[in-house]
């Protein structure tokens, strides 16, 4: 099982995360372009970009058959309960796929909207094909209650977890995120940083905070409640919420944005209020969506790792179908930073 510093580049090889750096893209249109998919919705230039951009790392993508799978499986099952208008489970589908094709393994996704009886009727079909496992993945970060069916199968959580925590599960750093998100406005020379969060009782929210009061607390900064404001992820909170937060008595000097969305929402109502970002406030965001290289200025903000979590996903059931030790039941992936310039302008 490979450790989390090597998941994340640090043996030196370029990264799709490195590339989508290098071109200024999201990660998903890296994934798009090195793919090849013809549907998708890209110029030419964005294409040309992408590639220039692997060619001078030297990333390489890896096709299909490199390795072999382990005891003649050719099939993995995704089970997602919901794929939306958010590209998270499509990231960590497309993950899964250009991982499992390295090992000749296609992986088929299934969306079961949260229906155990379909769930159970799925995993039962899938008995009657070579299959190696299954990757059960939430939209939302989210404690699952399984089916016996996938309970009793090989199968990796992603996204989510089981109460009993029994079954291997691949997860999003959030909490580290928050830190680093908020530390990020501390270097920058931010002393007073409000939060727009996303709602209450959602894992996301919740580790997000506790990152950023590990952070305050880290650089004897104390919390102040009264910075914290909650949204639902979408532009019109984090609209209001400024508006809100610079009424108070002693504003904010920086504004993190759990997501990128309310991020948009942010930066609107300070420029309507003639703030200058990050002149006057820094903002900063979460989850690295496209739309946040197009913000004025481009923003800051981490990415939500979802692809990785398809690749890691399916390394966990290679590595039970090989009969390895999964490693830790439970493996959180980093949210890397992407430096635009809603924190620090670059001229």
């Amino acid at each position: 099982m490979k450790s989390e510093k090597d998941r994340h580049g640090a043996s030196g090889r370029p990264t799709m995360m490195d590339v989508a750096a290098m071109a200024g893209v999201s990660q998903a249109t890296v994934s798009l372009v090195l793919n090849g998919s013809p549907g998708a919705k890209l110029t030419e230039a964005t294409r040309r970009r992408v590639r220039d951009a692997a060619q001078k790392l030297g990333y390489k993508f890896v096709r299909r058959g490199t390795v072999a799978a382990p005891g003649g499986h050719s099939t993995i099952l995704f089970i997602a309960d919901e794929v939306s208008t958010d590209p998270w489970m499509t990231l960590a589908f497309e993950g899964a796929r250009d991982k499992a094709l390295e090992y000749g393994i296609n992986v088929y996704l299934t969306v079961s909207h949260g229906d155990v009886d379909a769930e159970t009727a799925i995993v039962n079909q899938m008995s009657q094909i070579p299959a190696m496992g299954v990757i059960y993945g939430t939209i939302l970060t989210r404690l699952v209650e399984l089916p016996p069916a996938v309970e009793k199968s090989r199968a990796v959580l992603l996204n989510c977890y089981d109460s009993k925590r029994s079954l291997p599960s691949v997860l999003p750093g959030d909490l580290l995120g928050g830190r680093v998100a908020t530390e990020r406005l501390l270097v920058a020379g931010r002393k007073r940083i409000g939060l727009i969060n996303g709602q209450q009782g959602i894992d996301a929210s919740r580790d997000r905070l506790k990152g950023y009061k590990q952070a305050l607390a880290s650089n004897d900064i104390p919390f102040d409640a009264s910075l914290v404001r909650w949204g639902n992820w979408e532009p019109s909170t984090g609209y209001d919420c400024t508006l809100e937060l610079m009424e108070l008595e002693n504003p904010p000097d920086a504004i993190f944005c759990a997501n990128d969305m309310m991020a948009l929402g942010c930066i609107e109502a300070l420029n309507e209020k003639g703030y200058k970002v990050p002149d006057d406030i820094a903002v900063i965001g979460f989850d690295d969506r496209p739309i946040a290289q197009f913000t004025h200025p481009p923003l800051t903000t981490l990415v939500l790792p979802h692809y990785e979590m398809g690749e890691i996903a399916v390394e966990m059931l290679v590595d039970l179908a090989g009969g390895l030790d999964a490693g830790p039941n439970q493996i959180k992936v980093e949210c890397e930073l992407v430096e635009r310039q809603s924190v620090t302008r670059v001229d």
